[in-house]
């Protein structure tokens, strides 16, 4: 079995898990960045995410999270970075008081936290 090592972080970056896909043959480390930004539109978290060198979250990532680390979340509302298959208007989310994952209208204002990802 091959040992993966483990990323370097920068100050305030928390490992959360490294993913690995069989089928591809692919993986990478899901490293949540530092910072806790306040409530705003799912268009200005995306952009706030990209100017701390981040992305949103996938569904997958914060359920991840939820599970792994919600001592690192406010008992609140954080955007994913996922759009509502249907209806472009919607985007995901995350409420890390219960757990539960619901789409919600992008004018909308929730908390966001970032991630970065670095493939394997």
């Amino acid at each position: 079995m091959q040992t993966i090592p483990m990323p370097e972080l920068a100050a305030g970056e928390t490992y959360i898990a490294t993913l690995f896909d069989a089928a591809t043959q692919t993986g990478q480390h899901i490293i949540l960045l530092d910072g806790d930004n306040n409530e705003a539109t799912w268009e200005e978290q995306k952009a706030w995410a990209a100017s701390i060198g981040g992305e949103l979250p996938t569904r997958f990532e914060q359920a991840l999270l939820y599970a792994k680390r919600k001592d690192l979340f406010q008992s609140d509302w954080y955007w994913s970075g996922e759009q509502h298959a249907v209806d472009s208007d919607f985007a995901w989310y995350q409420g890390f008081g219960y757990g539960y994952q619901l789409s919600n209208g992008t004018d909308n204002e929730l908390r966001a936290r970032a991630v970065r990802r670095l493939a394997i």
